[in-house]
């Protein structure tokens, strides 16, 4: 098939669960401009070295081109930090960062420890005596979304009303060609605006009177840098609740699938702990829950691999190739938990490098080390599972597992 079509076959559903192949496809043809006039990048020095270019920018307003799919953005709101380019980005994540990690608050994720280990043993030792389990029903999503929710100071009675909105919003992000978007981005739109209102409401009754949670951190920081405003303040705790458990919940999924399509080391790491921390940096690279990231866009033409990409035109960046990339890694496509030297761009790099990745780390780690030992004697109950519909966030909807 034309290379130009490789985006429209990486965003086909048919492809979900291994598009691996086609990853392999695009490093082959290099930089290739696709149909719809984006320009893919899947080689690791390319990625890598576009990840820390000041000449790209991560704001869709510098488009020249109109996206053939945009996302939902709404005009009430401002961008979330996401989708800023530096000084605004950088002034938005350092009064967000007060709050959540070094230098001011260099404490906080630590200190979850110990709460989210009682979080994950609590939801293994619900799976005993079953002989049938849904890793992401059971365990996968209900970790990081209780997490992430306890450090914002949501409400746990209010959890499925957030799956509901997040659910709405991460449909918005299925790029097929064959699909009317329209539907999916008004539900997006809404969702997006229930969320932030209540957020936003959320915070504002917590003003004044701070009670240890962010979002009481964030509306009562009066630090020298300044404060967020009430419309930043919402665009950023809907950023960092929708990616401060979607990606961990795929990154988890992904995890004890691969684990359990490799028995034997599912079985070392069961016995040695302790090498779960390296084998979470190997699922980071083998397995990202992030594939690509579809918003940069070039504030100048720039030539990348020999070939020129016009100044506005858009530029996919794909994470999950370049982390398979045979230049950059021995025998990529092999789970080795083992591996050394392993600088992949599972969270991405750069000034956009992921905010919460210390958080999803700590968390996949935990995980893995209260699952482990519970799927004993299960297997795969179809392989493979059925995938969730975004080719962004990618990882199984269902991954159903029973014993024998």
């Amino acid at each position: 098939m034309s290379p130009q079509t490789l985006f429209r076959r990486i965003t086909d559903y048919a492809h979900r669960a291994d598009p691996y192949p086609l990853y392999a496809e695009l490093r082959a043809n290099g930089v290739v401009r696709q149909e719809d006039g984006s320009y893919l990048v899947g080689t690791y020095d390319e990625v890598a070295a576009l990840l820390h270019d000041p000449r790209l920018s991560s704001d869709r307003r510098n488009r020249t081109e109109p996206d053939q799919r945009p996302l939902p953005v709404r005009d009430d709101l401002p961008p979330s930090f996401i989708g800023l380019d530096d000084p605004e980005h950088d002034r938005l994540r350092r009064l967000t960062m007060r709050s959540f990690g070094p230098p001011h608050s260099p404490g906080t994720v630590d200190a979850l420890h110990t709460g989210i280990t009682a979080i994950a043993d609590e939801l293994a030792g619900a799976l005993h005596g079953r002989d049938r389990i849904d890793i992401v029903d059971d365990f996968a999503y209900p970790l990081p979304v209780t997490v992430i929710c306890r450090l914002l100071g949501v409400p746990a009675g209010d959890v499925p009303r957030v799956r509901a909105w997040t659910t709405a919003i991460i449909a918005a992000l299925d790029f097929a060609p064959e699909q009317d978007p329209e539907p999916l981005q008004e539900a997006a739109l809404a969702a997006q605006r229930e969320m932030a209102g209540y957020l936003g409401s959320l915070a504002e009754g917590r003003r004044g009177g701070p009670s240890g949670d962010m979002l009481s951190a964030l509306v009562n920081d009066d630090g020298p840098e300044g404060t967020l405003t009430g419309p930043e303040l919402m665009s950023t705790a809907v950023l960092l609740l929708i990616a401060g458990h979607e990606t961990t919940v795929n990154l988890i999924a992904n995890g004890a699938l691969t684990l359990l399509r490799h028995p034997d080391l599912l079985v070392r790491l069961r016995e040695a702990p302790e090498l779960v921390p390296q084998a979470v940096e190997e699922l980071l690279r083998y397995e990202p829950p992030v594939q690509f990231l579809p918003q940069r866009t070039p504030l100048t033409d720039i030539e990348v691999a020999g070939v020129t990409v016009p100044r506005g035109a858009p530029l996919v960046l794909v994470l999950a190739s370049a982390n398979r990339d045979p230049l950059r890694f021995p025998d990529p496509d092999r789970f080795d938990p083992m591996r050394e030297h392993n600088q992949h761009l599972g969270f991405g790099g750069g000034a956009h490098s992921c905010f919460g990745a210390p958080l999803a780390r700590i968390e996949t780690q935990i995980a893995l080390n209260a699952l482990l030992p519970r799927l004993e004697g299960f297997r795969l109950a179809e392989d493979p599972p059925p995938y969730r519909r975004s080719p962004v966030l990618r990882g199984p909807r269902r991954l159903p597992v029973v014993r024998g």
